[in-house]
């Protein structure tokens, strides 16, 4: 290897390792957060099977009109 292959090679090496140190804190970040995720669906499950389903599967959010309502409400009380 003359001088020329020596430096490319040293070249190549270095930007690979920096390539490596940007691209790591990412991979790292989607592991962590893939780990988090099972986790959380297993809790999930584990809680599932504890309980019972006690009430209907209707939802428990306001309606619309519920919402509209609270607004004209507190609108009412701010103005007085």
């Amino acid at each position: 290897m003359n001088g020329n292959q020596i430096q490319g090679l040293i070249g190549m090496t270095a930007t690979l390792g920096i390539l490596v140190l940007l691209v790591l804190p990412s991979v790292l970040g989607i592991l962590r957060e893939r780990r988090v995720d099972r986790q959380i669906r297993e809790a999930q499950e584990a809680r599932g099977e504890k309980e019972t389903q006690k009430s209907s599967s209707r939802s428990t959010v306001p309606s619309t009109a519920t919402w509209y309502a609270d607004g004209r409400r507190s609108k009412k009380l701010v103005s007085s």
